[in-house]
């Protein structure tokens, strides 16, 4: 299903990380759950192999038809893989949208150039800039006040 047949007999430690995530998804597939949470389950692979992994979950999940909850923080792999995708608010993290992907199944590298998917892309952006921006406001305020803290003041140059 994932295909690895032909790295049977390698060693665990010996798998590539895209390797590692296939073996990943069908340990979740192996017990025919009916709902499969994956978190971030591509962060840490690089572009090609995200992409690569992307259509072969989306190739499992159209022989499977199982639900998926997938976490990202990646739009275009929400869009991609998600038939709707809830779009949280910075802290505190509440669903501030649902979101309908109207995009034509069967989905692949070629789905990123469709209107339907830069509209949808755009769509999700547009929601989220606001909270990107507050969180960063947010962080960068944060540090100031721990600088701030960490400083002792004194009344002039002198007195250092």
């Amino acid at each position: 299903m994932v295909r690895l047949l032909d790295f049977s007999s390698v060693h665990p430690a010996e798998l590539s990380g895209g390797m590692k995530q296939k073996v990943a998804i069908a340990r979740a597939l192996a017990n025919d759950p009916e709902v499969i949470l994956m978190d971030e389950p591509f962060a840490s692979l690089d572009a090609q192999t995200r992409l690569l992994l992307r259509e072969e979950l989306l190739r499992i999940w159209e022989k499977e038809k199982k639900t998926v909850i997938l976490v990202t923080h990646n739009i275009e792999e929400a869009v991609m893989c998600c038939d709707r995708v809830a779009v949280m608010s910075s802290a505190p993290g509440v669903v501030k949208s649902v979101v309908s992907i109207d995009v034509r199944r069967p989905r692949s590298f070629k789905s990123m150039s469709d209107p339907d998917f830069i509209r949808c892309l755009e769509k999700i952006w547009d929601l989220l800039r606001y909270e990107v921006d507050k969180a960063m406001r947010e962080n960068h305020r944060s540090r100031e006040e721990d600088t701030e803290a960490e400083i002792p003041r004194k009344k002039n140059f002198f007195d250092w």
